[in-house]
Parts: structure tokens; sequence; C-alpha cells
């Protein structure tokens, strides 16, 4: 073998043209399926999943079970323990009176939240039905229970004010619940389409960010609740743990009945710009996904929620929620 060193020279053919690399053919795109939301697509199914008649049962017989075996444990115990030293006995015996009374108001509690979740909900039918006939008395009649409703509360004050002045003008249906919405509703959205803003941020931020397997779901499924839970609150539903689960399954029961749990890229063409989705990566792509299909979770939890349905035009935008509380986090470039 030889030991020369330097440059290798090769023969080139002169009978074949010279390729330039210009005249290379341009690298095919390869094409990535876009994010479909998968974190909320499964919140959904989990939230609106209606369990069967067999599994109900199942759990009902098997915390009555439980509850009994506990509640015959505990009083053996206590008995034992008041036979053997009554001091002690009677003490543990009054602390098991006191925690079965704190069980007492929370079912108090749960109860006083279903009622005035149903309180919203049939202000919420019977103001339709009055905008449906165009019934004059009828509306005049739900604005009453709306003032009512928002008595208390000193947020609406103003708006209530103002509408006791205004209110003698109207002289059709249409006219009183636009000036309802107009006085005593807008502060009311403004704060629910705010809690809408910072859930939609906040599903967007931990899909994109967190890589753990079903982090994305646990905070999907997490702050729905929460959002579901904070806009009742805002409209005067205030929902304890099983009334905020409920309203939770209507909404999404709502949203997977009406085909609603999907988002089309042109949902975020107001964040992204044309095709600047397909060169995102992935992460990031599912994390803009599960935002705007939170925060369409979001609008439908406000109709729901809301007393008054929304009239024509004043339903909030899901593109304009889209891009006020998604569009800031990423430059459009």
């Amino acid at each position: 073998m030889s030991d020369r060193k330097g440059p290798v020279l090769f023969d080139l053919d002169l009978d074949q043209p010279v390729q330039s690399p210009a005249d290379a053919p341009p690298v095919p795109d390869i094409d990535q399926p876009l994010p479909k939301g998968q974190a909320m697509a499964t919140a959904a199914a989990l939230a609106a999943r209606k369990p069967s008649r067999l599994a109900r049962w199942f759990w009902a017989l098997l915390t009555a079970l439980i509850g009994t075996l506990v509640s015959i444990a505990a009083w053996e115990f206590v008995t034992g323990l008041i036979a053997g030293t009554p001091l002690l006995g009677y003490a543990v015996a009054l602390m098991m009176v006191l925690f079965a009374g704190v069980i007492v108001l929370i079912a108090i509690k749960e109860l006083a939240a279903f009622s005035r979740l149903g309180r919203v909900d049939r202000l919420h039918r019977a103001a339709a039905k009055a905008r449906a006939e165009d019934d004059l008395t009828a509306a005049r009649t739900v604005t009453a229970q709306l003032v009512s409703l928002y008595g208390g509360r000193d947020d609406t004050r103003w708006g209530r004010d103002r509408l006791a002045e205004r209110q003698a003008d109207a002289f059709d249906t249409e006219t009183l619940f636009d000036l309802v919405e107009t006085e005593l509703l807008s502060p009311l959205d403004l704060a629910a389409r705010r809690e809408v803003e910072a859930a939609a941020r906040q599903v967007a931020t931990v899909t994109a960010l967190v890589p753990l397997a079903l982090a994305d779901v646990a905070a999907a499924l997490t702050s729905n609740l929460r959002m579901i839970r904070r806009i009742a609150e805002i409209y005067g539903g205030r929902s304890g743990t099983l009334g905020s689960w409920r309203l939770t399954r209507a909404v999404f029961s709502h949203l997977v009945a009406t085909g609603a749990v999907a988002v089309g890229d042109d949902m975020l063409e107001p964040i992204l710009g044309g095709g600047l989705l397909a060169k995102l990566s992935r992460r990031f792509g599912e994390g803009l996904v599960n935002g705007a299909l939170t925060a369409r979770v979001g609008v439908a939890a406000m109709e729901v929620c809301r007393p008054l349905p929304f009239s024509r035009g004043k339903r909030p935008s899901v593109r304009g929620i889209i891009s006020s509380a998604l569009g800031g986090l990423f430059n459009k470039g």
C-alpha cells in the first residue's frame, strides 16, 4: 500500500453535464398530522361519560356496605372505650357526634347548591320562553327575579340601580332583555370571559411545557372543572362539589352531543397566521388546540350558567376569546 500523502484527484467524465446544487430537486415536505387536542378530547369523554346502571348500583351498595361496617366498628369501639375508660370514651363519642354534624352541614350545603343551580336554570328557561313568545309581562317577571337573584351583591348594585331607572321605558321584550344584559349582566359576562381566557392559557401552557404522560389530561380536566365552577359562581349559581361535577357533565355532554369537541386549523388562524401551525412542534400545537377547546367549553359554560340566554349578537365569540387568551403566547412572526 502506498504511503503517499496529499490531495486525491478524481477524473471527471467530461461527456456528462456537470450538476449544480441549485439543480437538485427540492426536499419534499413531510406531511405531519395536525394536532387534534387529544387531552381535551379525553377529558371531555371522561366528564361526559354516564356510568351504567349496574355500575351505579355497585358503587351505591359498596358505599352503603362500607358505611355500615365503619359505623358498627366505631360504635363498638366507643362503647368499649366508655366501659373501660369513661372519660376518654365520652370525649371520643363527642368528637364523633361533631363529625356527624359536619357531614350533615356539608349535605345541606350541597342541597342548597343544587337549589341555586335549579333557580338559575328555571330563570334561563323562563326567559327563553318569554323571548320566544314575546311576552312582556313574563319578561318583566323574569327581570324582577333576576334583580332579586343579585340583590345581595355589591358588584351589581350600580347595574340594578340603572336598570330600575330605565326599565319603565322598555315596551317590548327584546328592549327589556337588551337593557338587562347591558346594565346588569355585562360586568358578569366580562368576569366570566376572563375566567375562560385564564383557563385556556393554563391548559395551553401545561400541555406545551409538561411532557409527563396524562399530565395534560389531568390539567385540562382540573382547569375546566375550576373554570365551570367559577363561571357558575359569577352568574349566581354557586355550586358545591357534587353540583360542580353535575354542571361539568351537562356542559361536556352538550359539547360531545353537538360534535363541538373538535377544532380545526381555521380556529387557530387568529393566533398563528396561515400555515404556521404546521411549523410548530407537536407539543406546542397540542397546547394551542387544547387551549382553544377550553375556550369553547368556557363559552358553552357561560351559556348554560347564565340566567338570561344571550341575545343575538351578544354571545361571546370563541375566536375572539382564543385570540385574546392565546395570541400572546407566541409571536406571529
